[in-house]
Parts: structure tokens; sequence; C-alpha cells
């Protein structure tokens, strides 16, 4: 038996083990700028980034193979920002495009001038030229900041690594705040390459401004004083529980609303209080509208050049505007200002909640007779077909009906617009998704991200024969990637905008308007989808019974490409 002193002594000549030395270091590894750029997206909730892939951002690239962010492949840089502009537009933070340097920046300007007169929050990376190659005439450089910075809210440049993630975090707050726009973000190539700290800069919270107790007050006595009030919404900075609040209070107090050119659905289509669009190609009651109101409010935009038909209508300084954006520059406004209510549509309908007034039989009925003329203006046109050449309101009389409630459309620039702006059923916010610079080809890739934003949902894009072939090609990322939008073009051989203009200054003098197209359905079914070509009205319900039915059976998208004679217009 071992005593306690003998078990002692044995211990105390056993040798000791041998000690290992810590090979753990406490710092986490190093990564490239590159990579932490991808980290900061996912970390400010980015799900997707639309991409035209360029040597100049490889490091980028590399970090996103591993990365949640999905990465969509584009055709075209063009295609891609435009989907990532639709994105910050369907979204609460801004749409990601990367591109690289000299061309691709090039073709994908477009895409930033839409978001800029549409105030959607937008990043756009540029990879640039190594560092060391700067202002030597390097292949493909440009000067990124001499390029953007008049159409871009900033344009910043990687020229520290170590600075990535608070470049990212500055340029989603600077996308995000205020009026929000578009931000350009240069990436040299060999910058990106550098390996630095990992850690993640903290989201910067925005402001969202909202009413102050005499903003409230003073809406409240001009709302009392009012025999004639409108609402006009517009912008991309709501959420759809501000959209429903709006139109609660607006319907408990029997007070009209119009929506900003081409945003339809902040107040839903069925709404009592929804009385039209106003833009250009609107209804003549609701243009009328801004005349003879006696108080506009304008909440999420400001009266600009299309909403005042080029800054005619509502310029007498005796009529009273209250303009609700938290934007201190009014920028774009025009015509009366009698009140600025510096918030986000969000934080001023969470005050306009607490104002309750009395009813006015007035309002009752200044709100029915202008939802009478919205309600006779999209009533449907019959749906059976007529005889003769496939026309654009057979096919909206079939589709509409057979839409889900939470359906959504998309479109570019063009007259085709104006069958949905006149008949399609938006009834939520961000249901219809559009460029409101007027910019072509926005339809089919706009269509491709909002069906990728939410799978479930029917996505529509009306595309001309003329927009269409400005960006079709993005079909290809459609079928890469799963997007099912049905498509929709109306081809009457010309740029049908452009004639109605040349008709009126030019008359009988058509000239550079007219087109020869393609077989928009044979290119479909190229591109992998479904396609089919109308051109006789009769054919027109069966071809759409055959469209939903490749989308929702096969989960591929479609396209319908009708057929219509010239010259015939929606209104």
């Amino acid at each position: 038996m071992t005593t306690e002193t003998e078990a002692t002594l044995t211990a105390s000549h056993t040798r000791p083990a041998a000690v290992v030395p810590s090979t753990a270091d406490p710092r986490p590894a190093r990564k490239s700028a590159g990579h932490v750029i991808v980290d900061s997206l996912l970390a400010h909730g980015v799900e997707r980034t639309y991409v035209v892939p360029g040597e100049s951002f490889l490091d980028v690239l590399d970090g996103l193979h591993h990365s949640k962010i999905e990465t969509i492949v584009c055709r075209h840089e063009g295609g891609a920002a435009y989907m990532a502009e639709a994105d910050g537009k369907m979204q609460q933070r801004p749409g990601v495009a990367m591109v690289t340097r000299g061309p691709g920046a090039a073709n994908a300007h477009v895409g930033l001038h839409t978001a800029w007169q549409d105030s959607t929050p937008m990043l756009l990376f540029v990879g640039l030229i190594p560092f060391a190659h700067r202002d030597r005439e390097a292949f493909q450089e440009f000067d990124i900041k001499a390029w953007f910075d008049t159409g871009a809210k900033r344009v910043m440049v990687l020229d520290h690594p170590e600075r990535a993630s608070e470049i990212v975090a500055e340029a989603m707050f600077a996308a995000m705040s205020g009026r929000p726009g578009p931000v350009v973000v240069g990436l040299p190539e060999d910058i990106i390459r550098q390996q630095i700290d990992p850690a993640v800069h903290p989201v910067i919270p925005v402001a969202a401004g909202g009413m102050s107790s005499t903003d409230a007050t003073a809406l409240q006595a001009a709302l009392g004083e009012s025999r004639k009030p409108l609402f006009v919404t517009g912008g991309n900075d709501w959420t759809q529980e501000a959209a429903d609040q709006l139109t609660g209070w607006l319907e408990r107090h029997h007070i009209p609303a119009a929506a900003e050119w081409r945003t339809q659905g902040t107040v839903s289509f069925d709404s009592p209080s929804y009385v039209g669009p106003i833009g250009y190609g609107r209804p003549r009651p609701t243009y009328d509208l801004l005349e003879e109101t006696d108080l506009l409010v304008f909440v999420g935009t400001v009266p600009g050049d299309v909403i005042t038909d080029g800054f005619l209508c509502r310029q007498d300084w005796n009529k009273k505007n209250f303009l609700v954006t938290v934007d201190p520059s009014l920028r774009g406004r025009s015509g009366p200002v009698s009140r600025q209510i510096l918030a986000k549509p969000d934080a001023f309908v969470r005050d306009l909640a607490g104002i309750d007034l009395p009813v006015k039989d007035e309002w009752k009925a200044w709100t029915a007779r202008m939802r009478g003329e919205q309600e006779r203006f999209a009533a449907l046109p019959p749906a059976e077909p007529t005889a003769g050449q496939a026309r654009m309101d057979t096919l909206m009389a079939n589709l509409v009906p057979r839409l889900p409630e939470d359906s959504m459309v998309t479109f570019g620039a063009g007259e085709h617009t104006n069958w949905a702006h006149r008949y399609f059923p938006t009834r939520r916010y961000a249901s219809m998704i559009s460029a409101r610079n007027g910019s072509m080809g926005y339809s089919v890739p706009s269509a491709i991200a909002a069906s990728l934003a939410d799978p479930r949902r029917r996505v529509v894009t009306i595309a001309g024969d003329g927009e269409f072939l400005m960006n079709g090609q993005e079909l290809a990322t459609a079928a890469q990637y799963g997007a099912t939008p049905l498509v929709i073009v109306m081809d009457n051989q010309e740029y049908g905008t452009i004639r109605t203009h040349q008709e009126r200054h030019y008359p009988a003098r058509v000239s550079g308007t007219q087109l020869k197209n393609p077989d928009f359905g044979l290119m479909a079914k190229a591109f992998g989808g479904f396609g089919i070509t109308v051109t006789e009205d009769r054919d027109v319900p069966a071809a759409l019974d055959a469209a939903l039915a490749a989308i929702d059976e096969d989960g591929v998208f479609a396209l319908i490409h009708l057929i219509v004679e010239q010259r015939v217009k929606a209104y």
C-alpha cells in the first residue's frame, strides 16, 4: 500500500510533461479587402448582386464564391444596372450592381441615371485599373469622379484597403439617407487584393424625420379649411405597413389620393380613395385635379416636371402645397411651397395617424366624383376577341381577371405602358416598377429582378417592340436563374411615342421611327422559355392560357409577341 508521503515523493520525481506552445492567434485571420466588401454587403442585408464580370474586380467575385449573396450574372451592364435599380425600388435597402472599368462603367450609366431621377437607393461597384497605373492612360482607364459626380449622390474610391468595410457602410448610408439615390464605389484591382483586418463596420442608422407638433398643427388647420384636399403619393421610400396605414386614414376621412406617374399601388387600385395616376398621358380628369384642388399634400415626392406637365400646372403661388419629403433641398420641385415636412413616408404616416378630423360632406362628394371617374377609366374592355388584328385591349381584358391579388407589373418607356397605367390592378406598394426617367430597355431586366426577389409572385412586364430589343437578351439571365415573368411584347413596328410627337409637330412626315422586327416568340424559345407570336385577335385568349400554363406548370418564363396595328392607343 502506498502512503501519501510516498505518493508525493513519486509525484515530485516524475518528469513534468513538455509544455507545447499555443499556436492559436487571438486575432481573427486576415482577409482581402475584396472579401471584406462582400462580408459587409451581407451584413447590410444584401441578398443578391447583379454583375457583368471583369478582371478588375476578380477578388470581389472570389469573395462572392462562398457567400450567401446570390450572384446574378447578366448579359449587359445596362441590364445589370436596371436589375439593381429595380431591386432598390422593391427592398428597404439599395440594389447592388458590379461592373468593370471603362466600357463596363459606360454601359451601366443608364441604370445610374434612372436611379438618380427616380430617387432609388442603389450601389454601383466599378472595378478600376491598379492604383499604380493611374493617370498613365492605362487600358480602359477613365476618371470615375468626372464621369459620375453629377449623376450620383456620392462617388467613392477605395484607395486604402483597410477602409473597405467603412466605405461600404458609408455608401449604403449615402444611398438611403435623405432623398434616396445611387452611389458609385470604385475598386482598384490591386487595392482589393490586399490583406486587412476582417472586422465589419456597423450599419449606420438612417434618420427618418417626422412631423413636429407645429407641422401637425399646420397640416390639421390646412385640412380643416380645405374643401377639396388631395394627397399625391410617390417615390420608392415606403413600406407596406405605411401604405396600408395611409390608405386606412384616407378612407376614414373620405380624402382622395392620386399616384405619381408610374408608382401606382401605394394606395390600392381598389381603394375608394384612389383616384388614378398623375403623369404623362394621364386621363384628363386626373390632370384637372391639380388645378381644382385647394390643398395638395405630396408624400414621398414633389411636384416636378412630369407631374406639373412641364412646369406649367399648379404654378400659382397662392395655391396651397404641403410637401412631405426628407430632402431639405426639395430637388426637382416647382410651384408653391406652403410648408415642407421633413419626413420619410413611414414617419409621416405614423404621425398622421394621430390627426383625426371631422369628415365633411364636401370631401365625400369630391372623393366620390373623382373615384367614379377612375373606375370608369379603369373598367376593362370586352374580353371577347374581335375580327382582325390582335389587340392589347383583348389581352388585358383576359389577363386582369386571372391575376392574383399581389401581382405586379414592370415596364420601361413608350405608349405600350399606358395599358398598364389604365388597367393593371396595383393593390400594394411596389406593385408597379418602372423607369420614371423615361428610359427604354427597362422592362425585361426589372421583371427578372422582381421575379427573383419573390418567385411566388405573378410578375408581368409589358414591353414595346423597340424597347424589348434594347435588353431582351437578359431573357438568357431569366432562364439561367429560374425567373418566370410573363413578358408581353406589343409590336406596332415603330417607336410609338416619338411617332406621336412627330405627328403633332411634323404631320405626315414620318421619319426615323419605323421598325422591322424579328419573331420575338421564336427568340423566347431560343433563350429557353415559352414563346408565341399572335397576329389575330381571336388567338389572344388561347395564347394567354398557354403562356400562363408554361409559367405555372413548366417553371419557365413566357413571352407573348402581340403584333398590333399602328396608332392604336390605350387612351
